[in-house]
């Protein structure tokens, strides 16, 4: 199992949606590798429709992502299990299951962070990964739905011995509209070890920089911590290189021709422009570029504008 296998403390790459996408993946792992890779999270149930095609898109990965973990959610334990065995089929080195996620229509399937209040279901799923896959299993929750729930929904996933639990340190009512409270990464692995389990944990949220990260295992004791936002225009946030400005652009223009080449067919290319307000930032001239990128409509008149900005620097 590669999970023991990893040097503590260990850094890893969040699952969000409509952003590390196989195309984005792609350009971490080239630039800047985390220790560990998660996809973008993807509906067990959708994998078992016979139109499933699309969402093996975002199951895509390449060698140099590995370690890599699938991220699934669901609410029925027959569809995990069948989604847990294809992603074995496909080659991942793990499952992960969503038990975080506030979204309203992941919520209303009973998936997500709504399993928060269903312990009973979240176990039976949990199981049923287990029941459909040799590979290891591991949970992504918050501290609990309308407050923190700690003492009540941590052990009840650790009970099923899962190989990791990422932590993220804001219940599902707070979304990210309050800062992470660390203290309860903490807490939960006070609780894990209290249980005596090997479960590792991972704490989430807000982690700024890999410095910031080691900086909250060390108040926290965790294992590990799962970036997310940080990585936003940032494709070096694990290698800890900073970029000349350039180099910034160039990798931009690099990863707008890779979604383009990947994704072009099946996901919008507006989807690119959260990533050109991340990229194009912080500079002069950064947001009359910006305004010119939103308007761009494919990959090469990308291109054009980068390479005209940058001739306009020289």
């Amino acid at each position: 199992m590669f999970w023991s296998k990893l040097t503590k403390p260990f850094f890893v790459l969040a699952p969000m949606a409509d952003v590390t996408d196989t195309a984005f993946r792609r350009i971490i792992a080239k630039y800047g590798k985390p220790d560990v890779t998660w996809t973008e999270f993807v509906s067990a149930d959708g994998l078992c429709s016979p139109g499933r095609e699309i969402l093996l898109h975002d199951l895509k990965y390449t060698e140099a992502e590995r370690p890599i973990v699938s991220q699934l959610f669901t609410a029925h334990p027959e569809k995990m299990e069948q989604a847990a065995a294809l992603a074995e089929r496909l080659g991942f080195d793990g499952v992960d299951i969503n038990m975080g996620c506030p979204d309203r229509s992941i919520e209303k399937q009973g998936a997500g962070a709504a399993l928060i209040k269903t312990p009973a279901q979240a176990k039976e799923v949990i199981r049923a990964a287990k029941r459909g896959t040799n590979l290891p299993v591991s949970v992504k929750t918050r501290v609990g739905y309308n407050k923190v729930e700690l003492e009540e929904w941590l052990p009840a996933l650790l009970e099923e011995d899962i190989a990791a639990l990422t932590v993220h340190a804001r219940t599902r009512k707070e979304m990210s509209a309050v800062p992470a409270r660390w203290e309860h990464v903490k807490r939960a692995v006070e609780i894990r070890d209290a249980m005596g389990k090997s479960t590792l944990i991972i704490g989430n949220g807000d982690a700024v920089s890999l410095a910031d990260a080691r900086q909250k295992v060390a108040e926290t004791g965790a294992d590990g911590v799962m970036l997310g936002r940080a990585i936003f225009g940032n494709p070096w946030l694990f290698s800890e290189r900073i970029p000349s400005l350039e180099e910034k652009l160039r990798v931009m223009v690099e990863h707008t021709k890779l979604f383009e080449e990947l994704l072009g067919g099946v996901k919008s290319f507006s989807i690119m422009k959260k990533h050109y307000k991340a990229y194009v930032n912080g500079f002069d001239g950064a947001k009359e570029l910006r305004t010119e990128l939103m308007e761009a409509k494919d990959a090469e008149e990308v291109s054009k504008i980068t390479e005209l900005f940058l001739s306009r620097q020289s």
